[in-house]
C-alpha cells in the first residue's frame, strides 16, 4: 500500500513523501491516526502541488539572502565603547550589540543569535563578524570598535 506521510514517522519517512508500507500498518495505523492518507491521484497531485509551492518558497528566501548578503559586504558598523585605565573594555561586545547597531545605522533587523565574532574582541580595534542568513548563505561585515 502507498501512503503520503501527513507528519515525521520514525524508521519510515519526513512529512510529505510517499512511502511503500505493509496493508496492515496502513491500515491499522497510519491513516487512522492521520499519520498518512491513501496515495491515491487526488491526494498525490496535492502533495506534488504541496511540494513545488514549498521548493519556490525556499529558492525565493535563498535569493532574498543573496541580496541582503551583498548588501552588508559593503556595511561597516561603529560601537562605541566604555574603556577602563588600561584600554580594556568594560564589559563585552556580542551579537546583540551587533544587532542593535546595524538595526540603528542600516535599518536592518538581523537575530543576534546568526552574528557571530570570529576571534574575541578584547579592545579597540577592526573585528570581523560573521552573519549567517540562510543554512548556505553567510557573509562578513566589519565591526569597528570605538571608545566613547
Amino acid at each position: 500500500m502507498k501512503v503520503i506521510l501527513q507528519e515525521d514517522v520514525k524508521k519510515l519517512g519526513k512529512r510529505g513523501e510517499v512511502v511503500e508500507v505493509s496493508d496492515g500498518y496502513g491500515r491499522n495505523f497510519l491513516l487512522p491516526k492521520k499519520l498518512a492518507v491513501e496515495a491515491n491521484s487526488v491526494n498525490l497531485n496535492a502533495a506534488k502541488a504541496k511540494a513545488e509551492s514549498k521548493a519556490r518558497k525556499a529558492q525565493q528566501e535563498a535569493d532574498e539572502a543573496k541580496l541582503l548578503a551583498a548588501q552588508l559586504e559593503k556595511v561597516s558598523v561603529k560601537i562605541p565603547v566604555k574603556l577602563g585605565k588600561d584600554g580594556k573594555l568594560f564589559g563585552s561586545v556580542g551579537g546583540s550589540d551587533i544587532a542593535n547597531a546595524l538595526k540603528t545605522s542600516q535599518n536592518v533587523n538581523i537575530d543576534k543569535r546568526k552574528i557571530s565574532v570570529q576571534g574575541e574582541i578584547t579592545g579597540i580595534g577592526i573585528y570581523d563578524a560573521v552573519i549567517k542568513l540562510h543554512p548556505e548563505i553567510a557573509t562578513k561585515i566589519n565591526v569597528e570598535v570605538v571608545s566613547e
